[in-house]
């Protein structure tokens, strides 16, 4: 019994390549919107693609154009390739205003976009493309079922963008250049006064001011010293219980130890 079911599978199997071998020879552009979607709907994917891609032409205008664009910017994310699904999700967006997954489209589109944002450290401008998209989805669909998930993912772009700036902020003071860190420190707190990397933001300025106050000249030192004292409330005043308080504390006693010279 089991060596006729395994038969059976096999002979299935060769049945299916078959077909679908056929499916991309033949001339006969219903057969192969057939083959295609009965790939589609069992998840063969990369298969589809390559019918959908060779009916697509054939069939804009037809009465069942629509499923098929819709099917084949589907496959394209369902593998993963964002760049290609982001694009035929807004292509059936514009081509298709009134289907009922017009909105669904819509917010794949946008998601396939966000999806190519790389880490960080690198060029940002897929992310800048991927807010810009779903921000475009959230104003027309302020009701939508995916409002939560395009929300969150906007949440993350922005997230990684703060990070990117603060990490280079934080850079100048990695190389020692103390005065363009706290400058460009300054600024990342506030072009970013709800970011979740402030807390470091004002301890790497607290240490810059710091280190700039006491290598300082003379003529120079004591209000360096009173700008890194300054450093150091605006850090404990964001967070009393900071988990930077030790080291900022230690760097404020030497601030006033230093400082007491001036008073003299």
């Amino acid at each position: 019994m089991r060596n006729i079911l395994f038969t059976l599978l096999i002979a299935v199997f060769f049945s299916s390549c078959s077909e679908y071998q056929k499916a991309l020879k033949t001339e006969d552009v219903s057969f192969k919107f057939k083959m295609a979607s009965n790939l589609y709907e069992s998840g063969k994917y990369t298969k589809a693609i390559q019918l959908f891609e060779q009916i697509g032409t054939s069939y804009r205008g037809k009465p069942q154009a629509e499923k098929m664009f819709y099917m084949y910017a589907q496959s394209y994310y369902k593998t993963k390739q964002y760049y290609l699904a982001g694009y035929q999700f807004e292509k059936f967006a514009s081509d298709y205003p009134k289907s009922n997954n017009i909105e669904e489209a819509t917010f794949l589109g946008a998601k396939s976009y966000s999806m190519l944002s790389p880490v960080h450290s690198l060029d940002q401008i897929d992310t800048y493309k991927g807010i810009d998209k779903l921000q475009t989805f959230i104003d027309a669909y302020p009701n939508s079922e995916y409002l939560p998930e395009a929300n969150s993912l906007v949440k993350t772009l922005r997230e990684k963008l703060e990070k990117k700036a603060f990490e280079n902020a934080k850079g100048y003071h990695k190389i020692s250049d103390f005065k363009s860190a706290i400058i460009a420190l300054d600024n990342f707190v506030s072009d970013y006064p709800g970011t979740p990397f402030k807390e470091k933001a004002l301890f790497y300025k607290l240490d810059s001011s710091y280190q700039l106050a006491i290598n300082s000249v003379a003529s120079k030192k004591e209000e360096r010293l009173n700008a890194a004292k300054a450093a150091h409330s605006n850090l404990i005043k964001f967070n009393a219980n900071s988990e930077y308080k030790l080291k900022a504390d230690v760097m404020l006693a030497k601030i006033d130890k230093d400082l007491q010279q001036f008073s003299k």
